[in-house]
């Protein structure tokens, strides 16, 4: 049997996952915990062969970091992300930590357990690209890197002139970035904008 770790703190998604893992006769919940932090401890204390790893868990964890981590320690330890986030760069942050792969919650058991079969014969499963997330009347792809990064420090409550002082741009270059978001959007004012935003998990404060 293959020795399954799970980090997830939803109560449903993991209630969901756990009934997938002891639907079949090949894996085998080890352990369990809501907290990234905590995986790589329960790897010194228990045989795991596979992580089953959520991006954002309790206490504001970071999933991805928890990965970087066990990867140097553990590195025969496949760990596959799991999420329903729709970060732009949550898939380019998986590669680099070395998650073995990726996979979005928004699939069907069987799927989830075929992801776990292929990544543990030694395939590497990663979507080609986030999924496509709507804004008001903006698609996600129309965003630029610059909006982005503006969008980024708006949704963690900076102001225009702290914008601007961490992009080395004028407080009148923000303005405009964010007067152009709100009319591809449609929204009247940027706290509207920034709620969907953090809505849809597609900026997510502190990752």
């Amino acid at each position: 049997m293959i020795n399954v770790l799970l980090v997830e703190d939803r109560k449903m998604s993991r209630d969901c996952m756990t009934g997938y893992i002891k639907s079949s006769d090949r894996y085998q919940l080890a352990a369990h915990t809501q907290n990234a932090g905590m995986a790589e401890i329960l790897c010194m204390q228990n045989k795991i062969d596979l992580i089953l790893m959520d991006v954002c868990t309790a206490n504001n964890e970071d999933g991805i970091e928890a990965t970087a981590a066990i990867k140097r320690h553990f590195p025969n330890i496949k760990v596959i992300i799991v999420t329903g986030m729709t970060i732009i760069d949550l898939i380019d942050r998986a590669r680099a930590a070395k998650a073995d792969s990726f996979w979005y919650k928004e699939i069907e058991g069987d799927e989830l357990l075929d992801v776990m079969d292929r990544t543990m014969n030694g395939e590497h499963i990663y979507p080609d690209k986030t999924p496509l997330v709507h804004f008001g009347n903006m698609p996600s792809t129309e965003i630029s890197e610059r909006e982005l990064e503006v969008l980024r420090l708006m949704v963690e409550g900076n102001t225009d002139t702290a914008i601007a002082q961490r992009l080395f741009v004028s407080v009148p270059a923000i303005r405009y970035h964010i007067t152009q978001l709100l009319q591809k959007t449609g929204y009247e004012n940027r706290v509207k904008l920034i709620a969907d935003l953090i809505n849809k998990d597609f900026i997510v404060p502190g990752l």
